[in-house]
């Protein structure tokens, strides 16, 4: 057993191991986060680009400070324009390629807002739509938007990228159903940074946003990880008793068979023995072990032999004394009986061989090879019915 016992232990270590680095692993996959500052180290490259509504003949100006470790930027929002826009943009890719990037694992934006000017500003994102857009008219693509405060004072701010609208303009403009409102932030091409209707007319503002990232989660990697401990485990469980069982019947199988030499009670009584005392103390022992009543001064008194020197006999030839050789006898006989005779039970194996009680019986197989008989015996059918 202690050779399966240290398998299983070296198995149980392996398995924890990679189950720890798996997890590892899979969590760090799984809850996502993408720093978009600074712009040189991002995993996803970007450039910022001003917009602003002079292309409908508006006055509106917008002027980029920083767009290295942060978004810095100065605007002033004027009348003139029928609907006033001035936004700093981060485009994805490299200036004049325009990339659509993968955003659909990420559901918030955060990042710290600061603006010399109380304000409200609105945020949107740029993705592509497969039946409307057309890839460079920037104004084709679904805009969902949000808004969020700006105040003189570093504020974090967190958006829901999941839970934006799309202004009812592009509806209208691009004939689609109102009802189909839905987007995916699969093709994303640009965020956008900019006023609201709430915005103060021809007052310089400074814009500053700084450390922001994506976050966000792929639970595909979770499921596996738990299909993964689900399956391994399961199988090291199935595994473990499966094998404990097998190793078990053949420690019992191997100590029964070192054990037969010593009480092969039934060649004892028919083989030559030149001592008289001693063939006489085994003879006896091995016709009458079934006996409930038989003792060391009852056989002393049938074959004329000491009880001193039947347990000197035993003990120097077997290695018992008469109680030990005694239950040797009946127990080796009762392994018998639990394997061939299938419809007896417990206890009456127990009083076949010799024991008046069955709980004695029971405790002394226990103590001889470490399981009850009724477990020895769900074993023995278990094995017998495998080798079927």
């Amino acid at each position: 057993m202690q050779k399966f016992y240290n398998k299983a232990i070296a198995g149980l270590v392996s398995l924890l191991a990679v189950t720890c680095l798996l997890g590892y692993f899979c969590v760090d996959n799984t809850f996502l986060r993408l720093s978009l500052f600074p712009a040189a180290k991002s995993a996803l490259p970007w450039y910022a680009e001003p917009h602003t509504d002079i292309y409908q003949g508006g006055n509106s100006s917008l002027t980029v400070l920083d767009d290295k470790f942060s978004l810095d930027a100065n605007f002033t929002l004027s009348r003139q324009a029928q609907y006033p826009l001035a936004a700093i943009t981060m485009v994805f890719g490299k200036p004049g390629k325009v990339e659509l990037v993968d955003l659909s694992p990420y559901d918030k934006i955060v990042f710290n807002a600061k603006c010399t000017h109380a304000n409200s500003l609105s945020f949107s994102v740029a993705t592509f739509d497969e039946q409307v857009s057309q890839r460079e008219d920037f104004v084709s693509y679904r805009a969902p938007a949000t808004f969020f405060s700006c105040t003189p004072e570093w504020t974090p701010i967190t958006l829901d990228l999941t839970r934006m609208e799309i202004p009812q303009w592009w509806f209208d403009k691009f004939n689609v159903e109102l009802s189909h409102n839905k987007y995916i932030l699969d093709k994303v091409a640009k965020f956008s940074f900019g006023n609201s209707f709430q915005t103060p007319f021809e007052v310089e503002t400074n814009i500053q946003l700084n450390e922001m990232t994506l976050i966000g989660h792929n639970w595909a990697y979770l499921y596996g990880l738990a299909a993964f401990v689900l399956l391994s485990w399961g199988g090291y469980a199935f595994w473990f008793f499966r094998q404990h069982t097998l190793a078990l019947t053949r420690e019992l199988h191997d100590k029964i068979q070192r054990d037969r030499p010593l009480v092969a009670y039934q060649q004892l009584s028919v083989e030559p023995l030149r001592d008289k005392d001693r063939s006489a103390i085994l003879h006896y022992m091995a016709t009458q072990y079934a006996n409930t009543d038989l003792t060391i001064e009852a056989m002393s008194s049938a074959i004329g032999v000491s009880r001193t020197k039947i347990n000197d006999i035993l003990k120097s030839e077997l290695g018992f004394t008469f109680t030990g050789y005694l239950n040797k006898l009946r127990l080796t006989e009762a392994t018998r009986l639990l394997v061939q005779e299938e419809d007896a039970n417990i206890a009456e194996i127990a009083y076949s061989v010799g024991y008046k009680t069955v709980s004695y019986f029971n405790k002394l197989f226990k103590e001889e090879y470490r399981c009850t008989p009724k477990t020895y015996k769900s074993l023995c059918d278990k094995t017998a019915h495998n080798k079927v």
